[in-house]
């Protein structure tokens, strides 16, 4: 078991009342690690910290935050060990996929080094005489970033790294399920040499969540929000921000879909397809969630599909398998209920179906219709539906037949006319003959619909972390109208 603290000020600190919870190994039911139960005086506490270190923070040089943020990545890089043995205690994922998120995780720092001299303005022609006229950026203030644990590495260390690259404090607050990768990251970052009170992490039981993340968005010093997470709660966060007037950027749900039209490489596809549906067992956002295919190819590709699936291994995530625990005994329970929704609705299932404690083999379901649960709901899970499409308009309406809106995917061999159904697809991420599932750390990351708004990476991100300011240095014996 982790025994948690968490980190205010720069200190390693219980909660202010003491009290702490138990998150649990969905896998082995056994008390993974044991974290403060923050409340109210905690907020309290983490706000004053973060704002009192912003004012000398903000004017430290791009170099300087350079420095600190590589020095960051070389660490996170040197405790992969620790990362993987946590992250799978607590949220049953595999030490391969802990790896790539260590490994993303350091580029998203790297990259956010980068950034700190590309955070810009520009001179604007007036129309006064005499006047210099600038549009300048500088940083918003204390940043709070809510990060999932499903990708908790890479989220964590993204719902901080630009605003930090910016020249704001942070306050993380970390998932309820995985508060040690979440505190091991912020010790990374104070390892590194950040100044006390820049890098905050707070962590709280799972009760207490609402009451918590009220009170930091309702702090005054909180000037930014970004929340990555479900729709649900997104709307939630969304809702809090605009009543305090605080500008928000949501990463939310997806039904990302992998459109295989007619003239695509079928293997080509199949392989895109067992990556984007199964990868850390189908809990990533970007997941592909419904597979529509061209029904003129469509018994070929289920069947290479259902062969690749039923031979993916699966179990305890400390073995070599390729999918391991699902985040809990509940997550596994809701994809066994779309399995015989589905089934009892007429889909066929052609791989997988079967459970293990908190353990879905990959699961392939051919023939779902509108109505179904896999049809028209996030499973976050590895059960994932087919859906024959009559052609490739067809394809697109069905595509477009969702309130998400983040990543999508198309095959053909005609790159024309894969661009050309790529601009009719309604999300904000698409693909064209690769997997729904893909991310770099400098590009513009984020949806449209009820998948969110804003964007992480690259210059996209400075946009979010910073205040666009208009400066003038006039004449001062200009001549006035009385």
């Amino acid at each position: 078991m982790f025994e948690l603290e968490q980190i205010i000020g720069g200190k390693s600190i219980a909660s202010a009342s003491g009290r702490t919870y138990d998150r649990m190994d969905p896998f082995t039911g056994e008390v993974a690690s044991r974290a403060p139960a923050s409340d109210l005086e905690d907020v309290r506490a983490v706000v004053t910290a973060a704002k009192a270190a912003f004012p000398a923070w903000s004017k430290t040089g791009p170099g300087e935050r350079r420095r600190l943020l590589s020095k960051a990545a070389e660490i996170i890089e040197s405790r992969a060990h620790e990362f993987a043995r946590i992250m799978t205690a607590e949220t049953g994922g595999t030490a391969p996929w802990a790896d790539f998120n260590t490994m993303l995780a350091a580029n998203i720092l790297r990259e956010a080094a980068s950034m700190t001299t590309h955070i810009r303005g520009e001179v604007i022609p007036s129309d006064k005489p005499g006047t210099l006229s600038m549009a300048v950026r500088r940083p918003a203030g204390v940043c709070l970033g809510i990060a999932p644990w499903n990708a908790p590495i890479i989220l964590g260390v993204r719902a901080i790294a630009m605003a930090l690259a910016c020249g704001n404090t942070v306050i993380l607050k970390a998932s309820e399920a995985c508060p040690g990768v979440h505190l091991l990251i912020g010790a990374c970052l104070v390892e590194a040499g950040f100044p006390d009170g820049v890098v905050n992490v707070i962590t709280n039981a799972p009760q207490d969540a609402a009451r918590v993340v009220q009170a930091l968005i309702s702090a005054p010093e909180v000037r930014r929000v970004n929340f990555t997470g479900s729709t649900k709660v997104g709307r939630i966060i969304g809702e809090l921000c605009g009543r305090n007037l605080k500008p928000a950027l949501l990463e939310l749900g997806g039904k990302a879909p992998l459109i295989v039209l007619d003239d695509a490489d079928i293997d080509a596809a199949v392989n895109a397809a067992v990556f984007g549906a199964f990868a850390n067992m189908g809990q990533i956002c970007m997941s592909t969630e419904r597979i529509i295919v061209d029904e003129k190819i469509a018994d070929e590709f289920v069947a290479k599909l259902a062969v690749r699936a039923a031979k993916l291994p699966a179990g305890d995530p400390r073995e070599h398998v390729v999918l391991g625990s699902l985040v809990s005994p509940e997550a596994a329970a809701k994809m066994e209920m779309f399995i015989r929704d589905a089934m009892k609705n007429g889909a066929q299932l052609v791989a997988g179906g079967n459970r293990n404690g908190s353990v879905i083999d990959a699961t392939v379901l051919d023939h779902v219709k509108p109505g179904m649960l896999s049809f028209e709901e996030e499973s976050f899970g590895p059960v994932k539906p087919i859906i024959r499409a009559k052609d490739e308009d067809d394809a697109v309406r069905i595509a477009n037949e969702t309130e998400y809106g983040l990543s999508a995917a198309i095959f053909s061999r005609d790159v024309q006319r894969a661009m050309a159904v790529a601009e009719r697809i309604e999300s904000g991420i698409c693909h064209i003959n690769g997997p729904t599932v893909h991310d770099e750390a400098h590009m513009p990351f984020g949806g449209v619909k009820n998948s969110g708004y804003g964007r992480f990476g690259g210059n996209a991100a400075i946009n979010e972390f910073t205040d666009l300011r208009w400066i003038t240095v006039e004449d001062p014996h200009q001549h006035y109208p009385f």
